[in-house]
């Protein structure tokens, strides 16, 4: 019989007490230990079972014997705990985002370059359990089919990823500079962000506009509108907030060949019979749209938050039979959409891509080093996130 693979959380507050949660139910994973810097998270987890606990995670790399850990921590702390697991050979998988700067990201994936020299079946994956989703799924098939023809434009308004005070004070280092790296755009998007660049590729050129604090008593950005442009004359926009409620998750694509929106779990899809572009060059009559087709997209999900299914992924790729389905890197364009962005919304002008990431890292050191903001100590508790994620 296979042996079971012996996992560990790191971080198990929100997500990942969830996490721990979803790997107790697997066959052939055993959950070998939790570490976290806070001891009360772990005494449930650990209280009627044979799982060890640390608050050093260093410490239990040195004394456990893994096969992979699953990362959930604040994102700063993403990087230095993913280095030293590449250098011990033990695979990773992290939340999003992969680092909180794209310069932490790409001396990530730098030692997992590095790693395989040694470990030449190393495994490093991501948490963007949204690419299992069956709506973004049937987009990207009939984006890549060509079905929507020449992209003209791209609009998001993500604006249901709304949050309550009380959100912002569960937690120290949330929504903080030095705690988190930003906001809204490092916290709850990159998962619309990495769909963005799956679906489109990068822009060229972004431009954005924030509002620090516009909504609750934090120091970084809570609502975000964005600019991309690509090269191909592709218009791109990003609009997000957690200060909206009622929210709205509509996704506009335009091609030449018709327009397709998801909105509400439906996808509809207006068909043009002939090209736009060829419309506008030919029609004699100078106000005529062009005919179009109206029909709803039928697609397949599996209606779940998506978490376990990445896990089980990670799982089955150290066993070596199946294929990471988010490799780590591809955390690097979200991430980089993501530092942009901002860095625009810092510096007032348009960055262009790829982003110088030492002029971001400047930045965002100014902005924790300048930072007087305070948090009013609390209890911090674990809230439910079943209500969190799309499905």
């Amino acid at each position: 019989m296979e042996k079971d693979i012996r996992l560990a959380v790191i971080g198990v507050g929100a997500m990942g007490s969830q996490h721990v949660k979803d790997i107790q139910t697997m066959p052939g994973v055993e959950l070998c230990a939790v570490c976290d810097l806070i001891p009360d998270r772990m005494e449930a987890i650990t209280a009627t079972s044979l799982i060890k606990s640390f608050t050093n995670y260093q410490e239990m790399l040195n004394l456990m014997e893994l096969d992979g850990v699953v990362i959930s921590t604040p994102h700063f702390q993403h990087t230095p705990i993913t280095i030293d697991c590449f250098q011990k050979g033990i695979h990773v998988l992290t939340e999003k985002p992969i680092a909180a700067q794209l310069s932490d990201g790409k001396i990530m994936i730098q030692a997992y370059k590095e790693a395989l020299n040694q470990y030449s079946d190393l495994k490093f994956a991501i948490m963007f359990q949204q690419r299992t989703y069956g709506y973004w799924k049937k987009i990207k098939r009939m984006l890549d089919d060509g079905e929507l023809g020449k992209i003209i434009r791209a609009t998001w308004i993500i604006t249901n990823w709304f949050r309550n005070q009380s959100y912002y004070d569960n937690g120290d280092w949330r929504a903080t500079w030095k705690g988190e790296g930003g906001g809204v755009l490092i916290n709850q998007c990159p998962h619309n962000l990495d769909l963005f660049q799956w679906f489109f590729g990068m822009p060229d050129k972004v431009t954005g506009l924030a509002g620090f604090g516009k909504y609750h008593e934090i120091e970084v950005e809570d609502e975000v509108t964005a600019l991309l442009e690509y090269q191909n004359g592709m218009v791109g926009h990003f609009i997000t907030s957690t200060g909206e409620s009622p929210g709205t998750n509509r996704l506009e694509i335009i091609g030449e060949k018709g327009k397709l929106v998801f909105e509400n779990n439906n996808l509809f899809f207006w068909k043009n019979k002939v090209s736009m572009l060829e419309h506008i060059k030919n029609s004699k009559d100078p106000y005529s749209f062009t005919e179009y087709n109206e029909m709803i997209i039928p697609y397949e999900n599996h209606g779940q938050p998506g978490h376990k299914i990445i896990i089980e992924n990670f799982v089955n790729a150290i066993r070596g039979t199946e294929d990471v389905i988010i490799p780590g890197w591809e955390g690097l364009n979200q991430l980089e959409l993501s530092n942009s962005i901002l860095l625009s919304s810092i510096l007032y002008k348009p960055i262009q891509l790829p982003l110088n990431s030492e002029l971001f890292r400047k930045n965002l050191e100014t902005k924790i080093n300048l930072s007087n903001f305070t948090k009013v100590p609390g209890k911090y508790s674990i809230p439910d996130l079943s209500t969190s994620f799309g499905n």
